[in-house]
């Protein structure tokens, strides 16, 4: 089973390199560590093949999260062939999980973690020639292709909700207007919004990629759901929400139309 390649960011977005030292060490055929305020990518002969960042669940919690692989599993697995950095052919090897699994859950934690170490602001980049992590190669990725999906991944965040305010912030829930409809992942989400916790702490408490959190967090932010920061009063997503019609003054709905906008807003 092999894993699909990210789609190819829009042409509008995709002229400026994320990082010319990368593309540099790409064009080079470097092995080492790429570190950054936000994490660090790991290159073997120039192409990505890992990320780890503190804003983004590990490989580890991925795979256990989700009930691929059971704790003592991994830990075993890190123990008998970390030092050998080839933790991922141990884990295929002994029948921990599937090429399959692995790949996947690699592939997921590796551009989850790469969006926070090219982000906008992570500061001065070093590198560290010939250091070598200890998952070994599961699937190494053209570093242009992290380029192109942290690219592509900023411009859909923005598409949503074009606040990177509620990316950061303690997540505060908000009263849902009457009929307003919350998905299963959703209501996931915010069963641990305690106005402490970061989208970024609950991804690591449900075992989920980081920006896939940002992305239903944005969603909710769109919809009023929760409270946006960075959204001056009155507007949408702010604390005071606007004020709505008597339900007795408006017209009967056209249930036909909102079946069709339902089933337009699910296929998208």
């Amino acid at each position: 089973m092999r894993a699909a390649e990210p789609a190819a960011v829009p042409q509008a977005i995709s002229a400026p390199a994320v990082s010319p030292l990368l593309t540099r060490l790409a064009a080079e055929g470097a092995t080492g560590a790429f570190l950054r305020a936000q994490g660090t990518l790991y290159l073997v002969e120039g192409r990505v093949v890992h990320a780890e960042s503190p804003a983004a669940p590990g490989i580890d919690v991925l795979l256990t999260a989700g009930g691929a692989l059971a704790a003592q599993g991994w830990q075993d697995a890190l123990s008998s062939a970390g030092t050998r950095h080839e933790v991922g052919r141990e884990l295929v090897a002994s029948g921990r999980v599937t090429t399959g699994e692995l790949e996947m859950c690699h592939l997921g934690a590796l551009f989850d973690a790469a969006f926070f170490v090219l982000g906008a602001a992570s500061g001065p980049t070093r590198f560290r020639y010939g250091v070598a992590h200890w998952l070994g190669r599961v699937r190494p990725v053209p570093a242009a292709a992290v380029e192109r999906e942290t690219l592509r991944r900023r411009a859909l965040l923005d598409s949503i909700w074009p606040r990177p305010e509620v990316d950061t912030a303690p997540v505060v829930p908000r009263q849902p207007a009457r009929g307003q409809a919350v998905t299963v992942r959703q209501r996931a989400l915010l069963r641990l919004a305690d106005g402490v916790r970061t989208p970024t702490a609950i991804a690591w408490a449900l075992g989920r990629p980081s920006f896939h959190t940002l992305i239903e967090v944005r969603r909710l932010a769109a919809a009023g759901l929760v409270e946006d920061p960075g959204t001056p009063e009155g507007e949408p997503g702010s604390p005071v929400a606007p004020p709505f019609p008597d339900p007795a003054d408006c017209a009967e709905p056209d249930i036909a139309l909102l079946r069709r906008v339902r089933d337009a807003l699910e296929a998208l």
